[in-house]
């Protein structure tokens, strides 16, 4: 039998010791208390783990390499080095089932591009094994042609790189990633369950290529990708491997009957190649409905059926109705997409009701979904506060959580551990510093109006154009500008408090200074001050904001090397005083030029932070709306007539579930509405939004009711099909015209082209013309050239239109 050890433990924490994996390894991972001997692995399993390492040694390592400052050979080093400690870790917490081929570098859709061969065309591939300088083309683009599209991974904050595919694609096995993976663990002892991007998913994941027509079917594409399939699976096998995981979570949407067929249809084809091997299809992020759920469990081949049964919480309903007879349930009892400490009581009751029905050895404990989603180690939040502290649990935590519960489910309870657990979710539940009962009452007070502005917004725009009086086609930029070396230094040392107010004051005001006369040098018609002294977009508010709390090392990777560090939200939300205003006002000083205000809308600071999971979400979304009401009547009071609110997460918080999707808008909305509409019509509200899908929600964004939206568009011109179809939008609108994502510099030529193209579909009178995101991960040099060339488009098609007149 195994045994549990277990060290001194304060109230739910983990007590966790140093742990190398190799000579010189780039960052400390850590040894877990509560372990399994050697004797019998216990039936846990995690579905991925985060991959840019416990201090982003993997962003840092990515970026060295970008710049010319490192080899290759040491990028993959420290990639090497963050796998093992990765793998061993989890060995040594007593996972059972422990998965590789879920670290990129990049992305893992992006990986199984790669895998299969599928690189368009203008990467000028040569068809060998596929290397750093085609991946990275694919992802970031390069100086003759542009990146692949970028979009939202589900409701996550994580974005994943689009393929393009078409009749044409001549798919091959082009990377042995997976396979390499697999034998990297295996020289460490560690027995892997490979994880693929499933052949359905992938194909429902892409879209046409860019000379295809819309209307191509990518899932005619299965008969084309299923042979590479074959040969990744069959080098697997060759290799020892004895479990798969495919993960298909495009099966919790709302599918098409056809679509649904094509998962039967795929894995029959796989049935011959996947003979005698233990198959796991993995599901995440919602229920898995009742027709997909009957489809996913009679799949030929398939020994292992994984769900998210936190946000799935229906599929219980499926489960109980029925399970196929002697197969694995990977039941994904323990959040992999928040911070907070596991109810472990209530998980168990949970487990120990799905062994009543599937029997308890087929049960496996595992995560919701992929730890990518949620911060890598607690313990390196030394300077947290003890008692919020004792409330989370990030990734390293989380794998604990699940080894506990498999323990527990095989009578093997740590009751001291349980105890702790229970003790910290008491202390949460009566803590007073969670409820604020003035902030409770504003939002109560809130049913009494549906906060619009008092006017239409076709006569707001002709009042604030008599006051800003802006040129056809106005230029401006979505907020931040680059964040450089000196000025992340500076911020760094005053909240260290190695230098004074007044010094860091100056500084700030210095580069604000600076970013303005940028601004008036390339004549953009509507300024912003750059946002110098920010270090992120939604943690900068926050921590402003009662009822929020930061950590120093909480880092969630969102694309490639970018990596954010969202806010935790633990308790009610209020604004003490201004956030933005001498800020804002001091830039205004500085120009003649309208200086737009610049905010982060109450949706997105929700849906990029970790949300208190002890209220509906709603309610804490108005509860930050009222708070950024407050600061946006004060900017306009201080003389502000441009006010930006970003809404760059609003699409991403939509339901999986079209049943689910109205009340999500609704109120996400009426968010938005809370915090302008006591605004004066000749104050201009711009809002932001970043890459997703919007022609689906083009009436919501609509509704929003703002004077001025500026969009992600530049990998993509979805969204300016929508106006081909019909949609009228009156309001103003700046489709992004280059994408800030990518080093490559745009020619003014290839900008006009885009801005003449929004031309058709659009009027002049509402177009405006921008990047298509902020500046703040972007260099001056290549900021300079390519609003250079942005602005000089502008005026180039200004002076067309007048000749045209």
């Amino acid at each position: 039998m195994n045994k549990v050890f277990l060290q001194s433990l304060t109230p739910f924490s983990y007590s966790l010791a140093p742990l190398s994996f190799s000579s010189n390894p780039p960052c400390s991972f850590l040894r877990f208390s509560l372990r399994a001997s050697s004797s019998r692995a216990m039936a846990s399993h995690i579905v991925g783990y985060p991959r840019i390492g416990p201090k982003r040694e993997l962003k840092f390592a990515l970026e060295s390499f970008w710049d010319g400052k490192s080899s290759a050979e040491e990028l993959q080093k420290v990639a090497a080095d963050l796998r093992s400690a990765i793998w061993m870790q989890m060995a040594e917490a007593g996972i059972k089932y422990i998965p590789s081929n879920t670290f990129s570098y990049y992305d893992q859709v992006l990986d199984t591009t790669a895998m299969l061969g599928a690189v368009p065309d203008r990467y000028n591939w040569n068809g060998t094994e596929i290397g750093f300088d085609i991946y990275f083309s694919m992802a970031r683009g390069n100086a003759s042609v542009p990146a692949m599209e970028m979009t939202k991974w589900f409701d996550t904050n994580y974005h994943y790189i689009v393929p393009e595919l078409g009749p044409d694609v001549k798919f091959s096995y082009a990377s042995r990633k997976a396979v390499d993976e697999y034998n990297e663990a295996k020289v460490l002892g560690i027995d892997t369950i490979p994880v693929l991007v499933g052949p359905v998913s992938y194909l429902l994941l892409s879209k046409p290529a860019m000379a295809v027509e819309k209307s191509f079917s990518l899932l005619s594409l299965i008969d084309n990708i299923i042979p590479v399939y074959k040969e990744v699976v069959a080098e697997l096998k060759a290799a020892g491997a004895t479990w798969i995981q495919f993960d298909e979570p495009m099966l919790v949407k709302d599918l098409e009957a056809h679509q649904l067929q094509a998962f039967p249809y795929a894995y029959a084809e796989l049935e011959s190649t996947l003979s005698g091997w233990n198959v796991l299809v993995e599901t995440y992020f919602a229920d898995v409905p009742a027709e997909a759920y009957k489809i996913l469990t009679s799949l030929k081949a398939v020994t292992a059926y994984g769900f998210d049964l936190v946000r799935g919480t229906k599929t219980l309903d499926s489960i109980k109705q029925g399970f196929p007879p002697g197969k694995f349930l990977f039941a994904g009892v323990v959040d992999g997409r928040n911070i907070w400490a596991n109810n472990l009581a209530s998980s168990l009751n949970t487990l120990q009701a799905l062994g009543d029905i599937v029997g308890k050895e087929k049960v496996v404990v595992s995560t919701s979904c992929s730890l990518l989603h949620t911060a890598v180690d607690r313990v390196n939040e030394t300077k947290l506060d003890e008692e919020i502290k004792s409330w989370l649990a990030f990734a390293t935590q989380k794998v604990v959580e699940v080894n506990a519960l498999a323990k527990a489910l095989s009578e093997q309870k740590a009751e001291v551990f349980f105890s702790a657990n229970a003790a910290a979710l008491a202390s949460r539940k009566s803590s007073l510093r969670v409820t604020n009962e003035t902030v409770q009452k504003a939002v109560a007070a809130l049913n009494d109006s549906d906060h619009r502005r008092a006017t239409n917004v076709s006569v707001r725009l002709d009042a604030q154009q008599k006051k800003l009086n802006l040129p056809i086609l106005p230029t401006t930029t979505i907020g931040s500008f680059p964040q450089t070396a000196d000025l992340r230094r500076v911020r760094h040392e005053f909240k260290a408090k190695k230098i004074s107010e007044e010094d860091y004051v100056n500084f700030i005001k210095e580069e604000i200074n600076n970013v303005v006369k940028f601004q008036e040098e390339l004549d953009i018609d509507v300024l912003v001050h750059g946002e110098p002294e920010r270090n992120d977009m939604v943690e900068y508010f926050g921590e402003q904001l009662s009822g929020f709390v930061f950590t120093a090392n909480g880092w969630v990777q969102s694309y490639g090397s970018r990596c954010v560090k969202p806010p935790i939200i633990y308790g009610d939300v209020s604004r003490p005083k201004p956030m933005t205003v001498f800020w804002s006002s001091t830039a205004q000083s500085l120009t003649k030029r309208p200086m737009k205000g610049m905010l982060t809308g109450p949706v997105t600071i929700l849906n990029w932070s970790f949300v208190r999971d002890d209220q509906p979400r709603f309610e804490t979304c108005y509860q930050i709306a009222l708070a950024m009401k407050d600061e946006v009547e004060d900017l306009e009071k201080s003389g502000i007539t441009v006010i930006q609110i970003d809404e760059a997460a609003l699409r991403e918080g939509l339901p999986l579930r079209k049943s689910e999707e109205a009340f999500y808008l609704n109120w996400a909305v009426h968010s938005f509405r809370i915090t302008n509409s006591g605004v004066k019509d000749t104050t201009q509200i711009h809002t932001h939004m970043c890459y997703s899908n919007f022609n689906e929600i083009i009436h919501s964004i609509i509704d929003m009711d703002a004077d001025v939206i500026t969009i992600e568009n530049s990998r993509s011109d979805k969204l300016l099909s929508v106006f081909r179809e019909g949609v009228k939008y009156g309001a103003g609108i700046g489709p992004g015209v280059y994408d800030i994502h990518s080093p490559r510099i745009p020619p003014t030529e290839e900008i006009a082209d885009r801005i003449n193209k929004m031309l058709a579909v659009l009027e002049s009178n509402i177009l405006w013309v921008n990047p298509d995101c902020g500046l703040k991960t972007r260099k001056y040099s290549e900021v300079k050239s390519a609003l250079t060339n942005m602005v000089a488009s502008a005026k180039l098609i200004r002076n067309q239109l007048a000749t045209a007149k």
